[in-house]
C-alpha cells in the first residue's frame, strides 16, 4: 500500500521523500522492523521512539511518522503529524483494511465489571450463532487462536491486525474491554463501534504514569461514547450524567430506577447447594425472571448490560436466560463445584479494596464461616499487605494467609507484612506458606455452610519466584489436593467440576 493512501484524511507535512513509496508492513516496535516497513515515532513515558529513527532506517524502514523533524536520510520519506499516536491508530485500520467496519464492534468501559460483562455477551452471541471474537484483560480469541492478553486494550497496530485476522477467520463481531488508557492513547483511534457500554466508576489508574486526577480518568471515560453508535450506559451510576458529556450516541440505560430501558426489581439472593448467585425480574424493552450464576449484587449490573446488548441485536430471551445461570468467568468469582455443603470461589481481588469488596458481598450470603485465603505480591508496596491484613480481619471469619508472587521478596517476609495489619483485629488466622498446602487446609477443614474465597491470582496461571514465571494454575491446585485426599473425609463431597 502507498503511503499517500494510507495519510488519507490526516493532517500532515511532508518533511521529506515521497508520497509514492510502498509500505510492506507497519511497525511501532524498532525491533520488529523489517525492508519496507513504515515506522510510527511514539513519544512514551519512558523512551521518545524518534530516538530509534537512524536504527529502523538501518533495518530498512522506508517511511518515518513522526512528530518533529529528526535526522535521517533525504531518500527515507518523513511525515510529520500532530498526534503519532492517533495517526498510528487511523493508518493501521486503512492497512489492515478497516476491519471494524466489517464486524460488530462492543466496546465495554468503566472501572470494574468489563470483564464479567464481557464474557456473558460473548457467550449470548455464540449461542446464537454469531462468531464472536474478545479481546480483554484475560485474553485475546480471534476464531482460531487464543492467547493471554498483554494489556486489556492492545496498541492500535495489533488491535487492527487482530481485528482483521478475526475477518479473516470468519467472525462477524467483537467484544472488547475498552480501558481509560486504550482512549487517552488513541488505541482505538479508527476502531468503528457499533455498541458503547459504561458499567460504573470509581477512583482508580490514577498516579504517575496513567491519569493525573480523577476527573481526567473520568473524561477519558466518557470518550467512547463519542465515538460508538449506541450507547448502553449504567443510570443507577453517580457518574452517569458525566459519561454523556458531549455524547453522540442513541443513549439506552438500564439499571434499578423505575422507567429505564433494561431496569431490574424485585432481586434476592440466590444460594443452594454449594452455589451462590442472584436473581431479579427484568422490566421494560424486555421482560421476565433471570437468575444469574455469580454472587453479589454487582452482577445485576453486569448482567443487565449483557441483556441489553443481547437484546438490542436480537437474541432470544431464553437464550440470555440459558447463559446467565450457567456463566462462569475464569477468575471472577469463580465457583469450583466441589461440594454441596460448602461453597469455594476464585477472585482476583489483589487489593484491599477489592478484597472488602469480595468479602463483603459473600457476607450478604449469611455463611457459616466466610473463609479467605490470599497473599501479597512481592516488590509491592508493604501499605497493601497491611490494608489487606487488616480487611481480612475486619470482614472474615477466618484467613489463611499464604503466598501470592513473592517476585524477589522472602514470602515469610511478606507474609509478616500482612500478619501485622491482621494484628489491628480480633480476626482468627493461620499462616500456610505453601499456596498449594493452604488450599489443602481450607478443603480439608470445611464446614457446612463455610463460604472458601481463595483471592488474589484470580485467572493468572503462574507463581512468580526470583524473576521466573513457574506455571500454577489454581484449577489444577485443586484437583490434585482431592487425587490426593480421602474424599470422604470432604464435607458434602460431590464433585460436579473435574468428573
Amino acid at each position: 500500500m502507498r503511503v499517500s493512501e494510507l495519510m488519507q484524511g490526516l493532517e500532515y507535512i511532508k518533511l521529506q521523500g515521497s508520497l509514492e513509496v510502498e509500505v510492506t508492513e507497519i511497525e511501532y516496535d524498532s525491533r520488529q522492523v523489517t525492508e519496507g516497513s513504515l515506522f510510527f515515532c511514539i513519544p512514551g513515558s519512558v523512551r521518545d521512539g524518534h530516538e530509534f529513527a537512524p536504527e529502523v532506517v538501518e533495518r530498512g524502514a522506508g517511511v518515518l511518522i513522526v512528530e518533529h523533524p529528526v535526522s535521517v536520510p533525504e531518500q527515507i520519506t518523513v511525515l510529520q503529524v500532530p498526534n503519532a499516536r492517533y495517526a498510528m491508530g487511523m493508518m493501521s485500520s486503512v492497512f489492515y483494511g478497516e476491519p471494524s467496519k466489517r464486524l460488530t464492534v462492543i466496546g465495554i468501559t468503566g472501572t470494574k465489571g468489563k470483564t464479567t460483562t464481557a464474557y456473558m455477551i460473548q457467550s449470548m452471541l455464540e449461542k446464537t450463532g454469531h462468531r464472536t471474537g474478545l479481546i480483554g484483560t484475560i485474553e485475546i480469541m480471534d476464531g482460531v487462536r487464543t492467547v493471554p492478553a498483554a494489556n486489556t486494550t492492545p496498541e492500535s497496530v495489533l488491535l487492527q491486525r487482530t481485528l482483521r485476522d478475526m475477518v479473516k477467520n470468519g467472525l462477524d463481531s467483537v467484544v472488547m474491554e475498552v480501558s481509560s488508557q486504550g482512549l487517552m492513547l488513541d488505541r482505538v483511534a479508527g476502531v468503528d463501534f457499533d455498541y458503547g457500554i459504561f458499567t460504573n466508576l470509581s477512583e482508580d489508574h490514577i498516579g504517575p504514569n496513567e491519569h493525573a486526577s480523577f476527573e481526567e480518568y473520568r473524561g477519558w471515560k466518557a470518550k467512547l461514547f463519542r465515538l460508538c453508535r449506541i450507547g448502553i450506559l449504567n443510570a443507577d451510576d453517580p457518574y452517569y450524567e458525566e459519561m454523556l458529556a458531549g455524547h453522540t450516541c442513541q443513549v439506552v440505560t438500564y439499571g434499578r430506577k423505575p422507567g429505564l430501558d433494561y431496569c431490574a426489581n424485585d432481586w434476592k439472593l440466590h444460594s443452594e447447594d454449594g452455589h451462590l448467585g442472584i436473581e431479579y425480574r427484568l422490566s421494560g424493552k424486555a421482560e421476565g425472571r433471570l437468575m444469574v450464576n455469580i454472587p453479589g449484587k454487582f452482577s445485576i449490573y453486569n448482567s443487565l448490560s449483557a441483556v441489553a446488548v443481547a437484546n438490542e441485536m436480537q437474541v432470544p430471551f431464553d437464550v440470555i436466560q440459558q447463559v446467565l445461570t450457567t456463566v462462569r468467568v475464569r477468575g471472577r468469582v469463580e465457583l469450583i463445584p466441589i461440594s454441596d455443603a460448602f461453597t469455594i470461589l476464585i477472585d482476583y481481588a489483589h487489593n484491599a479494596v477489592s478484597l472488602e469488596s469480595i468479602l463483603e458481598t459473600l457476607r450478604d450470603y449469611q455463611p457459616g464461616r466466610l473463609v479467605a485465603v490470599f497473599g501479597c505480591g512481592g516488590n509491592r508496596s508493604k501499605t497493601r499487605r497491611y490494608e489487606m491484613g487488616e480487611v481480612a480481619g475486619r470482614l472474615a471469619d477466618f484467613t489463611i494467609i499464604t503466598s501470592d508472587n513473592p517476585r524477589f521478596e522472602e514470602p515469610q517476609d511478606i507474609i509478616n507484612d500482612i500478619v501485622t495489619g491482621m494484628s489491628r483485629t480480633q480476626g482468627e488466622y493461620i499462616e500456610i506458606m505453601d499456596r498449594k498446602e493452604a488450599f489443602r487446609y481450607a478443603i480439608l477443614n470445611a464446614r457446612p455452610g463455610d463460604v472458601i474465597v481463595l483471592a488474589g491470582k484470580g485467572h493468572e496461571d503462574y507463581q512468580e519466584i526470583k524473576g521466573v514465571k513457574y506455571h500454577m494454575d489454581e484449577r489444577e491446585l485443586i484437583r490434585e489436593v482431592l487425587e490426593e485426599a480421602d474424599v470422604s473425609k470432604i464435607c458434602g463431597y460431590n464433585n460436579r467440576y473435574f468428573a
